[in-house]
């Protein structure tokens, strides 16, 4: 038999069938769907979080107060100060670029309008680390935080939370912060978010200004943000900066430090090893789902060679080899369940549009998932149609022309 009889032979058996063919199929598009779903939801995931990570720069690193101990006993979060942002910056010799952070909740005004907002304390280092740029004005000067001037950087949306005021005619007004007057002298261009930063709806002062005029004098920073030259130098970076930090907090070697150093590599790190975890979880559920899928096919596949037993023997008769009847009905087989992953595959787009739009929730549909979903129902096809196909290969045909 050619093999463009066996496939037409195979192709009739399966229309002849039409709705148990259909029905068959489910188990596989219900499958390969939530695969493509699943698949198109965690790179979704994976591209908003790098772009967020790319935001926030690669080679910046996070110094945060840790927890001290005193024999065992936790004794609450340790400081930072304004001294150990100057060591990091004086005695890295050039390595890193350094800015402070104090940060805190204000209400801001400006003539009849109110709001309220995020306001850091920072150094002009800060706007070199986080490569912002701007739309009007200019940013402060060291002179100008040595001299606790009261001037003022705005992110993107203050002026429109300030009476949608457009952003040249801020540049040299007074707004109020907590009641203190401040010179607007720059507008950043719009970042967007980014984790835990939210650099368009904050207000970036001089780090002294803030300790000393709006704080309360409060010495303890928040964070402090210090930059490499290039993703490559983080590693020295990281050992300058627990050296340097060790030494201004006497803390001896192998002793637990109370602070922690952090990038935006360890924070995407981290996420992919949850994100895998859960892809693994979904997966595993969806794969249950196409085994219960090929299972059916072989299912269908036997009842088809038990129904069609005479018309193998009338084949065999005729004829027809094992190979040629094993082939038949693995191309039924096989095209029951390349059907159903080609449906599942629309059906998982859909739905990876549907969460997008309805649920804002960014999807990503890769080619690899498409292609590896297809090759693993045509695999569920071969393996689940390799028995019924075999069985009916094997059967005589003087019993089967006897059959009833």
């Amino acid at each position: 038999m050619l093999s463009f009889e066996i496939v037409k032979v195979a192709m009739g058996a399966v229309r002849a069938n039409l709705l148990r063919s259909v029905l068959t199929t489910l188990g596989i598009v219900i499958g390969i769907a939530a695969v493509i779903t699943m698949v198109a939801l965690g790179e979704g995931a994976q591209q908003r979080v790098q772009a967020e990570i790319n935001r926030m720069g690669t080679n910046v690193l996070t110094i945060r107060p840790g927890q001290q101990f005193s024999f065992g006993v936790s004794r609450g979060d340790a400081e930072m100060s304004i001294e150990d942002a100057m060591a990091l910056r004086e005695d890295t010799g050039g390595l890193l670029q350094v800015s402070p952070e104090q940060r805190t909740g204000l209400q801001i005004s400006y003539l009849r309008w109110n709001a309220r907002a995020d306001v850091l304390g920072v150094w002009p280092e800060y706007f070199n680390i986080y490569d912002h740029t701007l739309v009007a004005g200019r940013y402060f000067t060291q002179s100008e935080v040595g001299g606790r001037q009261r001037v003022a950087v705005l992110g993107f949306d203050v002026p429109t939370n300030l009476g949608e005021t457009p952003p040249e005619y801020l540049i040299g007004e007074t707004i109020q912060i907590r009641g203190i007057g401040f010179e607007v002298i720059g507008i950043l261009a719009e970042k967007g978010d980014a984790s835990f930063l939210r650099p368009d709806g904050s207000i970036f002062i001089p780090q002294s200004t803030a300790q000393y005029r709006v704080m309360g004098s409060r010495n303890r920073l928040n964070t402090i943000y210090a930059a490499a030259e290039s993703p490559e130098q983080l590693d020295q970076a990281y050992a300058e900066i627990d050296r340097i930090l060790r030494r201004e907090h006497h803390i001896g070697a192998g002793e637990d430090a109370d602070f922690s150093i952090s990038n935006a590599a360890d924070l995407l790190e981290t996420f992919n090893e949850t994100r895998q975890t859960f892809t693994m979880l979904l997966a595993g559920i969806a794969g249950i789902s196409l085994l219960v899928g090929g299972i059916g096919i072989m299912n269908i596949m036997l009842v088809s060679v038990t129904e069609r037993t005479r018309e193998i023997g009338i084949r065999k008769a005729l004829g027809a080899s094992r190979r040629a009847i094993m082939t038949q009905f693995l191309v039924e087989a096989l095209f029951l369940c390349v059907l159903g992953g080609m449906l599942g595959v629309g059906a998982g787009y859909g739905a990876a549009e549907a969460i997008s739009r309805i649920a804002e929730w960014e999807t990503a549909v890769s080619p690899q998932a498409v292609l590896t979903a297809l090759a693993f129902s045509a695999g569920v096809g071969l393996f689940f149609g390799m028995w019924p196909a075999r069985r009916a290969a094997i059967l005589d045909p003087i019993d089967a022309l006897r059959y009833e």
